[in-house]
């Protein structure tokens, strides 16, 4: 995979990987004309419990979808719609899809969660029982990769949350029963990124202390390539917008090693699962994903945050609340029973909030790039927040929360709030494979992912 990146590389084996130019292509340190080719970068954030929305048989309204279908604007977001969760992605208006009306295709088995989860990116049906039950079939993370990167590159599966508990990472399947693990350590995932595995342990804590910065140790490398006569002016500031951000990367991170000054790199692994870091991790995992984008080191990557159940106790309202899961059940409990929790809906629907503003993260991070072509890097991507369910009580599959940003290189009919008419949702995923660029041997849209069982199509609303 470190082959195939493009990279600066100066002191003590830093490195430092270079965003896509308009002007050059490296390849095994060569320049050569640039390619025509304008890929569209997919990631793929998932959030558990169900958001808070109008539930058949409850008296609850719902706070989180837009009041009504048809065209999404900044002021019909941000004003008209100022007490759903998706106001806070107001900003954006204009490069989001939402899309209800879909359903996933099988049962649990046992398990609402783990069902969930298991189907959340496969469309497949779940084996097993409960807690430990898989899925049957590839997750669309992979399968994109396998046609979207170089040989050899997997798609960056990231979590924001600890790796064991009750139900764990579940997201990513390279096949039937073939769950693929995932990091939770920010740094590690940078260090992969940039050429630092393997490091020697004192250039990474020099690093880590910020007394140096990898753009400082491949210094004199950036300046020979920012002369270079045929790097366009856009080019230029591409560079310092990557370098730039790379170190506020840097810098963010050695702050959450500890509470404390930053002793060594290895503290990051205690301190990147605990509840008080979710926020923040996840945000690094998406500043992480931007800056892979950026580079084209790769196009596909899923980002799962809290863990199946979620038991994250976020902050609302200036206090520390219940468990995420237990709120989602409206109980003190994990099960069918305990007692009531007070506005437990309205505590759903501010955790929902916080979501919201963690996938405005991604999205302002996307924004800040801006692809070979020129345009924000968010234009050529494809962004999911999705969900295992659709609802908290009673852990519905039905009527899952699908929000989509970026243009897909305009493919995707952004700027729309459609249902989809209950439809099961490896249509959903069908259409988002058909806007990464994947179709049939004629050129249609790809139509049959997931289980062969359930009717292939496409969403054609989705579709510019």
């Amino acid at each position: 995979m470190i082959s195939r990146r493009r990279f600066l590389s100066g002191l003590g084996g830093a490195a430092v990987l270079l965003p896509a130019l308009e002007s050059v292509k490296f390849l095994g340190g060569r320049a050569r004309a640039a390619s025509s080719e304008n890929p569209v970068f997919s990631v793929f954030v998932r959030q558990g419990n169900g958001c808070q929305q109008a539930i058949p048989g409850r008296d609850e309204p719902d706070r989180f979808w837009p009041s009504e279908l048809g065209v999404l604007t900044q002021d019909k977001l941000a004003t008209d719609n100022a007490d759903r969760a998706v106001s806070e992605l107001a900003e954006y208006a204009d490069s989001l899809l939402m899309v209800s009306g879909t359903r996933y295709g099988f049962p649990g088995n046992g398990c609402g969660h783990t069902g969930g989860l298991n189907q959340c990116l496969t469309a497949a049906k779940v084996t097993g029982q409960g807690k430990d039950s898989l899925a049957a079939g590839e997750s669309i993370d992979w399968f994109l990769s396998q046609r979207v990167n170089p040989d050899g590159v997997e798609p960056l599966n990231l979590m924001s949350g600890p790796q064991s508990a009750y139900i764990a990472h579940g997201l990513s399947y390279s096949g039937p029963q073939q769950l693929r693990g995932a990091s939770n350590n920010p740094f590690a995932v940078y260090q992969d990124l940039v050429g630092l595995a393997g490091a020697s342990q004192e250039l990474l804590e020099a690093i880590a202390l910020r007394r140096r910065s990898v753009n400082d140790l491949v210094r004199e490398e950036m300046q020979d390539l920012l002369g270079k006569s045929y790097l366009s002016a856009a080019d230029r500031e591409r560079l310092q917008t990557h370098f730039d951000v790379i170190r506020d990367i840097e810098i963010n991170m050695s702050c959450q090693l500890t509470d404390s000054e930053v002793t060594a790199l290895e503290d990051i692994s205690g301190a990147a699962e605990d509840n008080g870091n979710r926020i923040a991790v996840a945000e690094m995992m998406m500043d992480l994903i931007a800056m892979a984008f950026s580079c084209d080191a790769n196009r596909v990557a899923t980002l799962q945050i809290g863990t199946g159940n979620d038991g994250t106790r976020y902050t609302v309202n200036g206090e520390l609340q219940n468990t995420f899961h237990r709120i989602s059940h409206r109980i003190d409990g994990d099960g069918d029973e305990g007692a009531p929790i007070p506005n437990a809906d309205l505590l759903h629907h501010e955790i929902d909030r916080i979501y919201a503003r963690m996938f405005k993260h991604l999205l302002d991070r996307l924004s800040i790039y801006t692809s070979a072509s020129g345009a924000p890097l968010l234009d050529d991507t494809m962004a999911l927040w999705t969900n295992d369910l659709a609802s908290g009580p009673p852990h519905s599959y039905r009527n899952l929360p699908q929000i989509v940003a970026g243009k897909a290189g305009g493919f995707l009919k952004t700027g729309q709030y459609i249902d989809a008419g209950d439809v099961t949702h490896n249509k959903f995923l069908n259409t988002l494979i058909s806007a990464a660029g994947v179709c049939k041997a004629d050129d249609s849209p790809y139509d049959s992912f997931g289980d062969t069982e359930l009717e292939p199509g496409v969403i054609p609303a989705m579709i510019a």
